[in-house]
């Protein structure tokens, strides 16, 4: 595992958030990164913002090879024991990095950035422009947000700006004739509150193919 040292303020946050708890997320991949890949052939893969590597593991459990980055070592000390225990530890490398401050080197036949959305200092477009810039020719780029609070939400929890379909492909300012937008949605899905109410969520989905 390559480790990036990270500024503090950001890498604090999400230790904290890590080692509060023996787990943070369900362990399942992303249902628009199943949707969005399951029909691509396997390569390399770069899954920015791994968390505990479920997406990671699903994705190279279908063949691909696979970076995992995350800004938490907690988390990819889990994400690298998931791997272990479903037998893919061979087939991902796990590097840490705040993003933004540092990337991966190299380029991928898939890019996947889910969610990278962040109560604390996060320069988005700079990570989204960048991720662009790794996507190999013939490859994929894929971005998942939030576009918007949960319906059960009645007061947010800190100020976000949620991106728009069309800001985030005017963010990464994609030069014109070398990239195809295959998906451009927002997509409506179930989502409980921590007390079990009943409620969903919107999020915006694009998939773009380079070259």
């Amino acid at each position: 595992m390559t480790d990036t040292p990270a500024p503090a303020p950001a890498a604090e946050f999400w230790e904290a958030r890590y080692r509060d708890t023996d787990r943070v997320w369900s362990g399942r991949p992303n249902a628009l990164l199943v949707r969005e890949t399951g029909d691509l052939a396997p390569g390399t893969a770069l899954d920015l913002g791994c968390g505990e590597g479920a997406d990671a593991v699903w994705l190279a459990g279908r063949g691909w090879r696979v970076t995992g980055v995350d800004i938490s070592a907690t988390a990819l000390e889990r994400a690298a024991g998931h791997a272990a225990d479903a037998g893919v530890g061979d087939r991902v490398s796990w590097e840490r990095h705040e993003l933004g401050h540092s990337f991966p080197q190299g380029s991928f036949d898939l890019v996947s950035a889910h969610y990278l959305q962040s109560p604390v200092a996060l320069d988005q477009g700079t990570v989204l422009r960048a991720a662009a810039a790794a996507v190999a020719d013939g490859g994929t780029l894929l971005v998942v947000m939030h576009a918007g609070w949960p319906s059960w939400q009645t007061e947010p929890p800190f100020d976000a700006v949620f991106p728009t379909l069309d800001s985030v492909l005017d963010e990464l300012a994609l030069p014109a004739g070398e990239w195809t937008v295959l998906t451009k949605e927002t997509v409506r899905r179930p989502s409980a509150s921590p007390e079990g109410a009943e409620g969903h969520r919107d999020d915006n989905v694009w998939r773009l193919r380079r070259g």
